[in-house]
């Protein structure tokens, strides 16, 4: 009792590459830039930036990149250490459709999408992880999202919460990093953004950086 160090955010970050129809991903460019901009802007003193990966736009191709991200957060965790790690794996992927950002509350174990992915895939009603059950198994992030969603409207961002992440590999890489998250003791949330043309680079740079000032603040 009483001999608990003190607590450490450590965040990770993924985007997506760019894929047909979106020429331009704007989670490619964000989270290529975000170490130096957070920098810039400086560091909440108890977050640490980890890795910052770009992934492929395709479910199963998406996987080797994905879980040596995710096994590279777990490592980081010093047994033994008197400080307290706290790991989260935030991942951003585009809407095309969408007018604002989204707070994904869930994931859904079905692969079913739209069109093939970048490596051709075009799976139907497939479950994500067969040994989880059925399609309509559903994950959810532990993040308290209505609470981020609140603290990201304060400052002035348009952001909601969603509970369809879709059924494209936005939801599969998804399901995926939830299944690992609770498998090991860390903490998932996947970010729909909109094209720069909807909201420019600026704001939403400036939304991911408060995003992962928020997510430090809750600990």
């Amino acid at each position: 009792m009483g001999s608990e160090g003190p607590s450490l955010v450590t965040v990770h970050v993924t985007g997506f590459k760019k894929f047909i129809g979106v020429p331009e991903n704007p989670t490619e460019k964000i989270v290529t830039n975000l170490k130096s901009y957070m920098e810039k802007r400086g560091l909440p003193k108890n977050l640490v930036l980890g890795s910052f990966k770009v992934l492929e736009v395709a479910g199963q191709g998406a996987l080797g990149t994905l879980y040596e991200v995710l096994g590279s957060a777990i490592s980081d965790r010093e047994e033994g250490s008197q400080i307290i790690w706290i790991i989260y794996q935030i991942h951003f992927g585009v809407n095309s459709g969408l007018p604002r950002f989204a707070l994904e509350n869930q994931a859904v174990n079905d692969a079913t999408f739209a069109c093939p992915d970048e490596l051709g895939w075009k799976p139907q009603g497939v479950p994500i992880v067969p040994s989880d059950g059925s399609v309509s198994q559903i994950r959810k992030t532990t993040l308290p999202v209505n609470e981020l969603t609140k603290l990201l409207r304060k400052i002035g961002h348009d952001v909601m919460r969603s509970d369809d992440a879709d059924r494209f590999v936005c939801n599969y890489v998804y399901y995926h990093s939830l299944r690992f998250a609770e498998e090991h003791g860390i903490k998932s949330l996947f970010v729909h953004v909109p094209l720069f043309s909807t909201i420019d680079e600026a704001v939403q740079m400036h939304f991911v950086a408060s995003l992962l000032e928020a997510v430090a603040s809750l600990n």
